[in-house]
């Protein structure tokens, strides 16, 4: 068994950060600077929610845009995104809408999911801890989130990109997502806790 992700796992299920180990400040997080982009054909925003108990459904927005900026060595960084809810899909038209319903996300009256950074620390060579504010249906919380560098690469275009993926878990009911259903055999249709998924391709701005 590969323990490594089985102790990155547990600690996206109970929100318990990673140790912070030594870093080498010429590692290649150091060494990103500029703006970059988010790519949406290469990047996923997603969530998984357990169903009745006994089974995952997994979602993603198709439409969103943000900005990841920072200096050479990690000085002043700064990340945006803003997710138009409305582009929900967990392949499911019934479900969909009723995620976009006032029950769930109330599309109409919000939007949009916004996230802004409040710190951004190089916690191992190959891990950036993102701490920040989580804006969903209006009410905002402080999320923590650890990403897996991934590496960056030129590609045939010319673009130079960078690749993270990471996950954390959040209780729905904290932004407002309380609707659900009992069921007859007990526990409930829809899980409290959802693990947000990101894989993430930017691309750095001219």
């Amino acid at each position: 068994m590969n323990m490594s992700f089985f102790n990155k796992a547990k600690r996206a299920a109970d929100q318990t950060p990673a140790p912070v180990a030594a870093v080498s400040t010429s590692g290649p997080l150091f060494q990103l600077d500029g703006t970059y982009n988010l790519d949406p054909s290469h990047t996923q925003i997603g969530f998984v929610a357990r169903h009745a108990m006994v089974t995952k459904v997994r979602g993603r927005f198709a439409e969103f845009s943000g900005s990841a900026s920072t200096k050479a060595g990690l000085v002043d960084p700064k990340i945006e995104v803003t997710v138009q809810v409305p582009s929900i899909s967990t392949n499911d038209e019934g479900r969909d809408g009723h995620l976009k319903s006032a029950d769930f996300f109330d599309v109409e009256q919000f939007p949009t999911i916004t996230f802004s950074s409040t710190d951004v620390t190089a916690v191992a060579d190959d891990t950036l801890r993102v701490a920040g504010e989580l804006t969903i249906k209006d009410v905002t919380k402080p999320v923590t989130i650890d990403f897996e560098y991934a590496g960056a690469a030129l590609d045939p275009f010319g673009n130079q990109r960078v690749g993270l993926e990471g996950s954390t878990v959040v209780d729905r009911k904290e932004f407002g997502l309380t609707w659900n259903a009992a069921l007859e055999t007990g526990g409930v249709l829809v899980s409290d806790k959802i693990t947000l998924e990101f894989e993430i391709s930017a691309i750095k701005a001219a």
